[in-house]
Parts: structure tokens; sequence; C-alpha cells
């Protein structure tokens, strides 16, 4: 793995995420996510899956108030069916992205988005040495 070219290219797509997230609200599964992408500078409007309701009400909910999303699950087999699910139910109604979660799991070792941050610091202090 080339260090140097992976932390550029997710230092650039997280410049994009903070672009894209003033303006359209980010999806992710739990609070730590949240806490995670605030440390990364991300400062618009972050939904958080769990919050006791079932992925049907939790999407018409996000259906009746957004008109576009990021969906930023994890990049595990959880992850995968969550974003497969939210994708199913917004359908037609709900323009979704899923690009930024696919540009982390290819250019990370990492498989959470709560991760990040973290495996960002590892990869700059690799750089650096």
């Amino acid at each position: 793995m080339n260090y140097k070219k992976s932390l550029e290219y997710l230092e650039k797509t997280l410049s994009e995420l903070q672009e894209e997230n003033k303006q359209t609200p980010i999806i992710v599964e739990g609070d730590k996510d949240i806490d995670a992408l605030r440390r990364l500078e991300i400062k618009g409007v972050i939904i958080t899956i769990n919050t006791g309701v079932s992925i049907i009400d939790f999407c018409d909910k996000v259906a009746s108030e957004c008109r576009r999303v990021i969906i930023l699950t994890d990049w595990d087999r959880k992850g995968g069916f969550l974003c497969y699910m939210i994708k199913k139910n917004l359908e037609g109604r709900v323009s979704c992205d899923t690009r930024f979660r696919e540009v982390f799991a290819k250019y990370s070792m990492i498989r959470t988005v709560e991760g990040l941050p973290s495996w960002i610091e590892t990869l700059k202090a690799k750089v650096r040495n």
C-alpha cells in the first residue's frame, strides 16, 4: 500500500465530504460515528440510524425531511446491509450518495467510520517516517 497516496486521497475525499455536508445530511450508524466525523471537521447535519425505530420508519422520516443524503455506514457486512436497506427504502424519494463510503472502504485498512480519525493519524505517522 502506498501510504502517501492513500493519505492524499483520503484527505481530498474528506475535504469534499465537508463541502457536500454543508448542504447534504450524512447518515451514519451510531453516536461514535458522529463523534469521529466531528473530529474530522465534518460540521453539517449528521443523522444516526440507531434511534430505536425500524429502518422503514427511519427512511420515511428522512424522506419527509431530505431530498438528498450521503450514506456513510460502516463498510463491513452489517454496514453494507444497512446501506442497501436504506437505499432500497429511499428509492424514488431521496437521492442517495454512497461514493464517500466506497472511497473510505478502498483506501483504508479499517472497516468502520469511527476508526477513520485514528487511521488517518496512523497514515500521517507512516508518511512522516
